[in-house]
């Protein structure tokens, strides 16, 4: 790969080479769950892809896609939806992409506030809907802050921040990414060399909250299932350990054929598998790590799809946490 078209991507995508290595020829219709910049959507374009389907919550994609995917023509079709919601748009697919990653484009646009490095508005909204992460640090009760830092940022700490935010914000809302950083990081011990930013943890949980990126997980994994064709590839890329176990256990659940049983399990129904793996999860080589840091923590995981019915797994069965967010006043 990488044409001009590639080149001229602000977001570089990961794990990209070991998908096109396992598929070959991308042929049929692919669908980009996460459309982004346009980093996959391009690559399996180029790759040989008759067709992609593009889809993501963020208007500023779809702006930008207006642009690079002239070229393309009929061959580029853009949706503005959420992930979970891929199977209402197409069926019968060669192929769906799920890169579970926040975008350069975002992190680096200091007005989304989704980065503590960059003072901006309070928001991390993947998308332009629904209630920011000033509402929920504003609103929220101290228990329900600390189960979030807790839970989806496995923060140590989240106890403690949460308290002090809650007794911040009674004199001075929170408003920006700044004051966030600040109280967070005033509430941690000091991060040694090569750490990272005290306040990634916090900001990442608050991220997910806002997006519920962990319920658009599960029932993103359950869509493409149902949007695939028998043979259909499945490339998903995660960054967070909690996510790289739930599309683990998807992919083991839905690829079991039952049966075994011992004197501590009981026997299970024999049934046909849904997906046969395509091996374990691959990691960025040291080469793509130097080019691209934000590779670090990425794990790519593979699966073709059998023609077994699709079937619903259960959100607790992934190990995903799930917290009620209060409707916003």
């Amino acid at each position: 790969m990488g044409g001009s078209n590639m080149a001229a991507a602000p977001h570089v995508p990961v794990l990209l080479q070991p998908i096109l290595d396992a598929v070959g020829t991308p042929h049929g219709t692919w669908i980009d769950a996460t459309m982004g910049a346009g980093g996959y959507t391009r690559a399996l374009l180029e790759a040989g892809a008759d067709r992609v389907i593009g889809l993501d919550r963020d208007p500023l994609a779809h702006e930008m896609a207006a642009e690079w995917g002239a070229v393309w023509r009929e061959r580029l079709v853009t949706v503005k939806t959420i992930f979970s919601r891929m199977d209402e748009v197409a069926t019968g697919v060669d192929g769906v992409v799920l890169d579970l990653g926040v975008s350069s484009m975002q992190l680096d646009r200091a007005e989304r506030g989704f980065s503590f490095m960059k003072d901006g508005p309070l928001d991390m909204r993947m998308g332009d809907e629904g209630p920011t992460a000033a509402d929920i640090v504003n609103q929220a009760p101290e228990g329900l802050l600390s189960d979030i830092l807790h839970r989806y940022g496995e923060e140590r700490a989240a106890r403690r921040i949460a308290r002090a935010i809650v007794r911040e914000r009674a004199t001075t809302p929170y408003t920006t990414t700044a004051q966030l950083a600040e109280t967070v990081v005033a509430n941690l011990p000091r991060s040694k060399p090569g750490q990272s930013h005290p306040a990634t943890r916090a900001f990442q949980a608050i991220r997910i909250a806002v997006n519920d990126e962990f319920g658009e997980l599960a029932e993103g994994l359950q869509a493409a299932e149902r949007a695939l064709a028998p043979g259909g590839w499945l490339a998903v890329v995660t960054f967070h350990s909690v996510e790289d176990r739930a599309v683990k256990r998807f992919l083991a659940a839905r690829s079991d054929t039952g049966g075994g049983g011992s004197r501590h399990l009981p026997e299970r129904a024999a049934r046909e598998p849904a997906f046969v793996l395509h091996g374990k999860a691959i990691s960025p080589s040291e080469a793509e790590i130097a080019a691209n840091p934000r590779a670090r923590s990425a794990r790519l995981r593979l699966a073709r799809r059998t023609d077994a019915p699709a079937a619903p797994v259960a959100r607790r069965d992934l190990g995903l946490p799930e917290i009620t967010l209060p409707r916003r006043s």
